[in-house]
């Protein structure tokens, strides 16, 4: 593993991709490579997490009428012409999975995408896969205790440029020179400015804090995805911890001084951030509250929390 990624078998010869309606081989799920979506990375996606539980013997995947209303919300801004209905949505997914015949904790990539040859101003000729893998966690917590991070000198976008709310594939390239600039510098990745100056979010999670007690994150107005994630952890804190959530500005010193710093995200789910900057966030350990919001999160995820099944769908 480098750079605190996941090494992945992604070059599997048996996986199976759903391609605008078609269950195919991973090496037959091809794109023209003259496509506005290689050319100028014009897609929108979601992660979407899938968890195994073994005592049933099922799969649940989460939450993912919110991933697919998310979905159609980014192909809605970015302008997409596509006649994909949420319904469609499901069944690419869940199509893809049983395909699979996963029996582990899985993430999946389900991406609609401007094909053909047109140009990154082409509204039509949309195409859709969906891409499961099987996934365990962001870190090995018997090896690492939580990651270091540093504070960005590259600005998160915003609003008035690219928006964060839109799962744009291109967005990502601003988390890349913010990711790599950490990694370069000796930490596992980083956290990023607002155009206000204000801690917004890292590559690809939001952030939180916990202060005296309290549980602070940005608000959604803070160049941040509306993060479903994000969502989950602020309702596990309100409804099943009794823990008050305040979503306000954060300062970037703010952090140096918190009781405990976390990240959360489809991809990372609940991680601990130990060091800022070189500052020990309290003991380096990860913290009570953090731990908490983990174990209801995994208890949520698999289908073992009988107040949250909603947020839960069997797939098989």
């Amino acid at each position: 593993m480098k750079n605190n990624e996941i090494e992945l078998d992604v070059n599997d010869e048996k996986r199976k991709i759903w391609l605008n309606g078609k269950i195919l081989n991973f090496n037959e799920a091809n794109i023209s490579v003259l496509s506005p979506a290689t050319q100028f990375g014009i897609s929108v996606f979601e992660g979407i997490r899938c968890y195994w539980n073994s005592d049933s013997k099922k799969l649940y995947g989460f939450r993912l009428h919110d991933h697919f209303k998310r979905l159609m919300n980014s192909a809605k801004i970015i302008e997409f012409n596509h006649t994909y209905s949420i319904k469609d949505f499901y069944n690419a997914c869940r199509e893809s999975i049983i395909a699979n015949n996963y029996k582990e904790d899985i993430t999946l990539r389900q991406t609609l995408l401007l094909d053909g040859f047109g140009s990154f101003h082409s509204k039509d000729n949309i195409s859709m896969f969906a891409a499961p893998i099987a996934r365990g966690r962001m870190i090995d917590e018997t090896k690492k205790k939580g990651l270091t991070c540093k504070v960005s000198s590259w600005q998160r976008i915003s609003d008035r440029s690219l928006p964060p709310r839109v799962k744009i594939g291109a967005n990502y390239v601003n988390s890349r020179f913010a990711h790599l600039d950490a990694v370069k510098d000796g930490y596992d990745t980083s956290l990023m400015l607002n155009d206000r100056g204000t801690i917004s979010e890292s590559p690809g999670a939001c952030v939180f804090i916990v202060r005296e007690g309290l549980l602070i994150t940005p608000p959604l107005t803070s160049s941040i995805l509306e993060s479903i994630t994000r969502d989950t952890v602020i309702q596990i804190a309100q409804k099943i911890l009794n823990i008050t959530v305040i979503e306000r500005e954060i300062d970037r010193t703010e952090l140096y001084i918190a009781d405990e710093v976390f990240l959360a995200g489809t991809s990372f789910e609940i991680v601990p951030i130990i060091s800022i900057d070189r500052f020990i966030i309290n003991t380096g350990e990860k913290g009570i509250l953090t731990k908490e919001i983990m174990d209801k999160y995994f208890e949520i995820v698999r289908g073992n929390n009988k107040d949250f099944l909603n947020w839960i769908e069997e797939i098989y």
